[in-house]
């Protein structure tokens, strides 16, 4: 859900700021703690890819995500001042509020995975023979309204099950892209137009 406010932001940054523009502000882009981002996805990555090979992995996979939500929240607080982040922030912390309750899983509803889902995820998610970050919510799930309750389908372009987090947090990803992609955008067009144009007044050579 993360890239669609990201690709969203992009869209809308490139149209109000221009192709130039829009691009030459990522070269201006200051975060603090700028490592800490990639290193939270490659680790992420990793236990996606290995805790099916390992079951100390796979038991532990929960308070790993714990982890990285932690870390990301730091990092997200870090660069509060950024606009954009406070609402991200906001999201990350609902979503990493309902899996700390619930052993480390997002809990997901049946309902809104039978709707837009592939049937073969709703039934490793039924049977649980696969280690996943989600798990099908029941009466014990705790906070179960900040879980994945929300079903998007078509004409939205992918299908996926939401959490409210990740609806706040995608907002917040978008405002942050499109004001980095038209800041300054007003002032270098201002500048521009006080230039004067050097060929009107240049003075008459001697020949």
């Amino acid at each position: 859900m993360v890239f669609d406010g990201i690709i969203l932001g992009l869209f809308v940054g490139l149209i109000r700021g221009g192709l130039r523009h829009g691009l030459q502000q990522f070269s201006r882009i200051r975060l603090k703690g700028g490592f800490i981002f990639p290193i939270l996805l490659i680790v992420q990555l990793l236990i996606f890819r290995f805790q099916d090979n390992y079951d100390w992995l796979a038991l532990a996979s929960g308070y790993v995500f714990m982890l990285i939500y932690i870390f990301g929240m730091l990092f997200l607080w870090l660069n509060r001042e950024q606009k954009g982040f406070s609402s991200i922030l906001a999201g990350v912390f609902l979503n990493f509020l309902v899996m700390a309750v619930n052993g480390g899983r997002m809990p997901v509803s049946i309902q809104a995975v039978e709707a837009v889902l592939d049937p073969y995820y709703v039934e490793i998610l039924r049977n649980g023979s696969t280690v996943t970050k989600h798990y099908l919510m029941d009466a014990s799930t705790r906070l179960a309204f900040l879980g994945d309750i929300i079903p998007l389908a078509p004409p939205y372009p992918r299908r996926q099950v939401i959490s409210i987090g990740d609806i706040i947090m995608n907002i917040g990803i978008f405002i942050y892209f499109v004001n980095l992609m038209t800041s300054g955008k007003n002032a270098a067009a201002k500048t521009l137009s006080r230039t004067p144009d050097r060929s009107e007044h240049a003075e008459p050579q001697n020949l």
